[in-house]
């Protein structure tokens, strides 16, 4: 970098004049904005260009726009002229000579403006075959978001399970101790419940494997079940109940860990599937590393609703592609109706004669040139009648499919709006939500840490604080997805730059 900032700055003492200088300010612009580009090659816009030049269906769209402007310049073209060639076996004896072949070439031109319509027909079709591409290119954006919010969600699902489990560990090791000190060996009362401490130190399998046999799930009921089906205290019985629920209280710490880990698996899975699928959308092979970042932010349409709403119905590509073949069924109206002139051909008849040698005349052996004109009669009017019927029916079903698909869209795009509002309404809610949980777990947890009581509490405020951040990471997910598919609908911006 610096000797290429060295080698600027020479050339720049060369050339003084204020064209060098903004060409080399173009230089730099152009340079860092490289730099910056390619400093983050696994960033969304990344993966949206990447898309965008590799997808099959993209390219197969834009392949197929390429096609239809070749048809435009065929259809303004004349009809290939018409050449015939007749040779005499043997020649024909005329009075100043003997003929002995005959050529003939033959233009027909259409009636005035049916190549012109034809052309703007072919030219119509051309620019909805391009606005086929903006949707199918629109949609490969949008589908890539949505995998990437996806992926983004089930990998901080994952991350957040496992952190959970790590406090449930932390929150097994202090039920332990607690187990440990309640037991019979410290309180000097004689049992058999001390055998039960060294296959409970031994990462809690037994115990795990007790509880799959009861069938519990290590749901809230499963924890609530277990402490009511101890039996009642008695002053007798007081060491012995106590080293029964420190027993109870790891059991439960275990069936959480373990379904925990099970979803953990789950989610791992599901991730790889989705990882594999948004691969397939950048045509890459299925297990490239996709990455995504640690936190995303809540996104936002940048514009009102009502502009977003606007925007649709004036830059959707599906109406814009109707919209075209409506005014190519226009031109092909009008085209048809000039075909049912007649079409007039113009050319020349050779005939090529040898000299008689018994003629004298002038004309001996002289070659013979007839210029021709040729005219198509259309008196069989039904079938022109019956073309500018199927044009006209063609722009009426043109014009409905236009209607219909302007509702679905609006109709799709306040369904969409609703769940963008919903989205927004849910992350102002889990953010303050898992606050308050934050907050109470960390009283519980310093609250567990010093009394022999409040497992149930603090087993239930882990639930609900992991439900919390599952559910806000999944409502910014679910917002961000739902700006992705208002701005599929309304051809609005991403970061500035025109999808």
């Amino acid at each position: 970098m610096a000797e290429i900032i060295n080698v600027l700055t020479q050339r720049t003492e060369i050339h003084r004049n204020r064209s060098w200088k903004i060409q080399l300010i173009s230089i730099l612009l152009s340079m860092f904005f490289t730099v910056s580009a390619n400093s983050q090659p696994d960033s969304l816009s990344f993966y949206l260009e990447t898309a965008a030049k590799n997808n099959p269906l993209v390219l197969q769209r834009f392949t197929e726009y390429e096609t239809a402007l070749q048809r435009t310049a065929q259809a303004g073209a004349l009809s290939d002229p018409e050449l015939s060639l007749g040779v005499f076996l043997s020649p024909m004896e005329l009075v100043s000579g003997s003929q002995v072949a005959d050529i003939r070439l033959m233009q027909m031109f259409p009636w005035f403006g049916v190549l012109r319509y034809a052309k703007d027909e072919m030219s119509m079709m051309a620019k909805a075959k391009f606005e086929l591409f903006r949707d199918a290119r629109l949609q490969i954006f949008f589908d890539v978001q949505r995998t990437f919010y996806e992926l983004y969600k089930i990998r901080k699902e994952i991350s957040i399970s496992e952190k959970n489990i790590e406090i449930l560990k932390t929150i097994e090791r202090l039920a332990l101790v607690k187990f440990k000190a309640a037991s019979p060996e410290n309180s000097g009362a004689p049992s058999s419940t001390p055998s039960l401490s060294p296959g409970v130190s031994q990462n809690s399998n037994s115990g795990s494997a007790s509880m799959q046999s009861m069938g519990n799930n290590g749901s809230g009921s499963g924890i609530t079940s277990v402490s009511q089906t101890s039996p009642p205290m008695q002053t007798g019985q007081m060491s012995s109940s106590s080293g029964n629920s420190g027993l109870a209280d790891l059991y439960r710490i275990e069936m959480e860990s373990g379904e925990l880990e099970y979803n953990v698996s789950l989610l791992k899975t599901r991730a790889d599937n989705i990882s594999a699928q948004f691969n397939n959308y950048l045509n890459r092979p299925a297990g490239s590393p996709v990455l995504t970042p640690e936190i995303i932010v809540p996104d936002s349409l940048g514009i009102s609703i009502l502009s977003a709403s606007d925007s649709m119905l004036a830059n959707n590509p599906m109406l814009n592609m109707l919209d075209y073949e409506k005014q190519s069924i226009e031109a092909r109206k009008k085209m048809v109706s000039r075909m049912s002139y007649p079409m007039v051909g113009a050319g020349f008849n050779y005939s090529l004669i040898n000299k008689n040698v018994m003629s004298v005349t002038p004309m001996n052996g002289r070659d013979m040139i007839m210029p021709m004109v040729t005219i198509t009669l259309p008196v069989y009017r039904k079938k022109y009648n019956a073309r500018k019927a199927e044009t006209e029916l063609q722009r009426t079903a043109a014009s409905q499919s236009y209607s219909a698909t302007s509702n679905s869209l609006q109709m799709e795009f306040y369904q969409e709006l609703r769940f963008y509002n919903d989205a927004r309404r849910r992350v102002k809610l889990y953010e303050n939500q898992l606050q308050l949980a934050s907050g109470s777990l960390d009283l519980l947890m310093k609250s567990f840490s010093v009394s022999s009581s409040g497992l149930t509490d603090v087993l239930r405020m882990v639930q609900q604080k992991l439900e919390f951040e599952l559910k806000q990471i999944e409502a910014i997910a679910d917002l961000n997805i739902s700006v992705a598919k208002l701005r599929r609908l309304g051809n609005l911006e991403i970061n500035g730059n025109k999808i």
